[in-house]
């Protein structure tokens, strides 16, 4: 998934690792996008549960990035986009 269809997502998004677990394990999550450069840690977690609950994930280059095509001022690790 590239930047741009993140920025042309006319549904809701959800912005931040804790956020984006609860929306995957209360199965709100359509599609769940991940910044490579983000910290494994909260990577490999938000990926296994993503995994777990058959909801598909894919990876963008830049936190930075990723947080400005979902209009916040910071980077962002993990995204989701709602059903």
């Amino acid at each position: 998934m590239s930047y741009e269809k993140v920025a042309q997502v006319n549904t809701e998004k959800i912005i931040g690792t804790k956020q984006v677990l609860k929306a995957i394990k209360n199965g709100h999550a359509k599609e769940v996008i991940i910044a490579s450069d983000a910290d494994t840690h909260i990577t490999s977690k938000v990926s296994r549960v993503a995994s777990e609950h058959n909801v598909p994930y894919f990876y963008v280059d830049s936190m930075k990035e990723l947080g400005k095509v979902c209009g916040i001022d910071v980077g962002a690790a993990t995204v989701v986009i709602k059903q």
